[in-house]
């Protein structure tokens, strides 16, 4: 007999069904997940972390959007050393009459070393508002120092809903050392499929806090996050040595095809046309930072051939070297330093065909790799190739074609990579012929602002060009350049100097450094070199009236009245004023454009707050744009000028008054109502 082992009183067991089996599982297995969305709510809920979008609401005018300070954060493990990029605003809400352009890149993209007016695409906003007076631009540029193909991967995803009219490119130095890049200390693995989930799952506010966590433990108490006084450069570097053609070598091509293959295809589909430009490096005067050395069993002599060449080229001994070099050479083709000095003896021999391909060979074996290799300009052109809406923008031939011998070197570029200022603005000609021969653009040929007319008027101040002198004297006194050079190089003892140093040197900010700088030219009455640097304060701040203004009263003081009249002008297209209208028709009537000067006249009247009475004067310029047609059809009828003499001199004109008497004496110099009105000018 067998006996229930059933606590009197208590309930019969009861078997788990295989329903309630899976619910439990499905329980358990949901329960971690729920628990990490309840987090993750707490989280945003107390407002921890940061939202990583690419966008902000601009703190200054609710209408505009700006970008993000933040939205690098999602890039870097370590967040001290986040870049912040540029702020320039855009509207909310786009009117047909804008064309928007974004540019995405990096540290040559962004400017450096001058940053602000340096920057090639404040060389193309200013070419674009001179050239188009009546049209509205944005061009916002993106771009960052120390980020990759990554970054632009991750802003193009979010930049479609923001209606862009073209996009401009310029990226893929960066690969292999900017962040995430597959030497860069800042890395995931060489995985672009893993870096881009961990890139997903960074916006999470739970990453942002394990990211933080980490970063207390990684770091000790009291360390120095100035790392030792190593650069950005340095502090990104984790593989100092990629050999040419190695793994590592081929992940970094491998890396920037796939990201901007994932880029162009994004916007080709969006029917958005991208402008993506080929790289430009300084080839014929930068020796390779690294040079990997031979294997001395595989390949014997090389060394005592390279060392024998080096001591022979530096006594100038041209023969002996060359003879060394080439030995060495043939002993092992694949020595950086080796292929640099036989380019620098061609191009010395004027042999500069084949200079050229030694010192693109030399770049393409430095270890150390700063500089784009040559695969990733091929890319570059082999992509643009396979989309309708994707243009290549050949900067590096436009480089050549500007450089001695058609080898680029210091005349365009500062250091490795990054441009002079007419570097800067050799780029954006070329992207701006670029965007032209697309439609994008479409210039009058008599309003368009040429390149000659754009390198002598831009508003690049003496102190943005020190700021460039000051950074790269800093940069070259580090790794990985010559280390030779003397400490703080950059001594430049004017008041332009000063200012420059202090900008640099993070003592004033670059607009504080402006005002200063305003300050004083107008206290010395340099009013041409005040105007400079209001039209600079313009282009970084094309959102505010007052700087158009400042800008328009300057040249207004210097009788300069067409570019006045263009400032007061974009003044008042951003805040319509009577007092904007009433100096805009005084310019107008002043420089004889009765046509121009109506509608604020219009405007005046409509708004006017003050006794003056301002019909009989829009009556007035009303019969002289009659009278200026009727003389257009009876050029010899000297009456009518003598009744536009007339008309100007009534409402005060003296200039316009002064414009047609002129014109009647040179026709009839003895006319008797012209000298007349002559002298009444002369009298008032």
């Amino acid at each position: 007999m067998k006996f229930s082992k059933q606590v009197p009183g208590s309930q019969p067991e009861k078997k788990l069904t295989a329903r309630r089996k899976w619910v439990f599982r499905t329980i358990a297995i949901l329960l971690p997940f729920l628990i990490l969305f309840l987090l993750e709510v707490s989280l945003r809920i107390v407002k921890y972390g940061d939202n990583l979008d690419l966008f902000m609401e601009a703190r200054e005018n609710p209408d505009f959007l700006v970008l993000n300070p933040a939205a690098s954060k999602r890039y870097f493990i370590n967040q001290a050393f986040t870049p912040t990029g540029n702020r320039e605003l855009f509207r909310k809400q786009k009117d047909k009459s804008i064309l928007r352009i974004f540019i995405l890149g990096e540290s040559t993209t962004i400017g450096y070393p001058y940053f602000h007016n340096g920057s090639f695409h404040r060389w193309l906003q200013f070419r674009l508002m001179r050239t188009f007076p009546e049209r509205q631009f944005e061009i916002i540029n993106l771009s960052l120092t120390a980020v990759n193909s990554y970054t632009v991967l991750g802003f193009a995803k979010e930049l479609v809903k923001y209606e862009p009219d073209a996009v401009l490119i310029y990226s893929g130095h960066n690969e292999f050392y900017g962040t995430l890049g597959v030497g860069s200390t800042i890395r995931i693995g060489n995985s672009t499929g893993m870096v881009r989930l961990m890139l997903t799952l960074r916006e999470l506010r739970i990453m942002q806090l394990l990211t933080n966590l980490y970063e207390k433990i990684r770091k000790p108490a009291g360390a120095n996050p100035d790392q030792g006084g190593q650069t950005l450069m340095q502090r990104m570097v984790a593989d100092q040595e990629i050999p040419f053609k190695s793994g590592l070598f081929y992940s970094g091509i491998s890396q920037f095809v796939s990201n901007m293959n994932e880029v162009l295809d994004l916007f080709n589909k969006n029917h958005v046309p991208v402008f993506i430009s080929n790289l430009v490096s300084n080839e014929k005067d930068l020796k390779p930072f690294v040079s990997l050395p031979a294997d001395l069993h595989s390949y014997p002599g090389f060394e005592k051939n390279l060392h024998q060449g080096i001591s022979a080229f530096e006594a100038n001994d041209r023969i002996a070297s060359e003879k060394f070099f080439k030995r060495a050479d043939q002993i092992y083709d694949g020595h950086a330093l080796c292929n640099f000095y036989l380019g620098r003896l061609a191009y010395n021999e004027g042999k500069y065909t084949e200079s050229y391909r030694y010192f693109i060979k030399a770049k393409d074996l430095d270890g150390l790799r700063f500089r784009a290799p040559v695969l990733i300009n091929e890319a570059i052109v082999t992509m643009c190739a396979k989309y309708s809406y994707i243009h290549l923008v050949d900067t590096k031939a436009a480089f050549e074609n500007f450089s001695d011998h058609q080898i680029i070197g210091s005349e365009l570029i500062l250091e490795h990579v990054h441009p002079n200022l007419n570097g800067y603005a050799i780029i954006s000609d070329v992207f701006y012929e670029a965007l032209k021969k697309q439609g994008i653009i479409s210039p009058e040929k008599e309003n368009e602002m040429t390149f000659s007319q754009l390198k002598l008027e831009m508003p690049v101040t003496t102190v943005d060009s020190l700021i460039g002198v000051c950074r790269i004297s800093k940069l070259e006194e580090s790794w990985p350049f010559d280390n030779s050079i003397s400490k703080d190089t950059f001594r430049n003892p004017s008041v332009e100097g000063k200012i420059a140093e202090s900008i640099v040197f993070e003592k004033i900010k670059w607009p504080d450094g402006m005002d200063k700088l305003y300050n004083y030219y107008l206290g010395r009455n340099e009013l041409k070199n005040a105007a400079r640097v209001m039209e600079a304060s313009v282009l970084e701040h094309p959102t505010s009236a007052y700087f158009y203004e400042k800008s328009a009263t300057i040249y207004g003081k210097m009788g300069e009245f067409e570019k006045a009249a263009y400032y007061f002008k974009r003044a008042f297209a951003i805040s319509p004023s009577f007092e904007y209208a009433k100096i805009l028709f005084v310019i107008y009537l002043k420089l004889d454009e009765p046509g121009n000067a109506m509608p604020y006249l219009d405007f005046a009247i409509q708004s006017n707050s003050t006794n003056i009475n301002f019909l009989p004067l829009k009556k007035s310029a009303g019969e002289i744009i009659g009278l200026k047609k009727e003389f257009a059809n009876d050029s010899t009828n000297l009456t009518i000028l003598n009744l536009i003499a007339n008309r100007y001199l009534s409402m005060g004109n003296k200039d316009g008054a002064s414009k047609y008497v002129g014109k009647i004496l040179k026709a009839d110099p003895k006319n008797k109502e012209a000298l007349m009105l002559l002298d009444q000018i002369k009298k008032s």
